[in-house]
């Protein structure tokens, strides 16, 4: 049965230094209040898209059905590339269109 509220896996990384975390997490609960945020991972090493990838295709499968995994990982952060979003047949994911979701689709 899909989460009545909305759960909503993040993986980034964007480290615990500073504000992007928080930011991103502040975007979705404005437009979902009820949204129901797990972190995964604000860790992967820095725009290692093949280390995101690999993450969370290893977890991807623990979350119930309709979660959607949001992922943020993207050496050319800032340059005109384009978020993909697609659905699995239980899952939903959000990600740049860097190949992160290759192995996942």
């Amino acid at each position: 049965m899909p989460h009545p509220l909305g759960l909503i896996t993040l993986l980034t990384d964007f480290g615990d230094r500073d504000a992007f975390v928080a930011s991103m997490k502040g975007v979705i609960l404005t437009i979902n209040p009820q949204a129901t945020l797990v972190d995964l991972s604000h860790h992967v090493q820095p725009y290692s898209v093949e280390d995101a990838a690999y993450l969370l295709k290893s977890c991807y499968r623990n979350f119930p059905k309709s979660t959607v995994h949001v992922a943020v990982v993207d050496p050319g952060v800032g340059s005109a590339r384009r978020p993909l979003i697609a659905k699995s047949e239980h899952y939903y994911f959000l990600a740049p269109d860097n190949g992160l979701l290759t192995p996942i689709l």
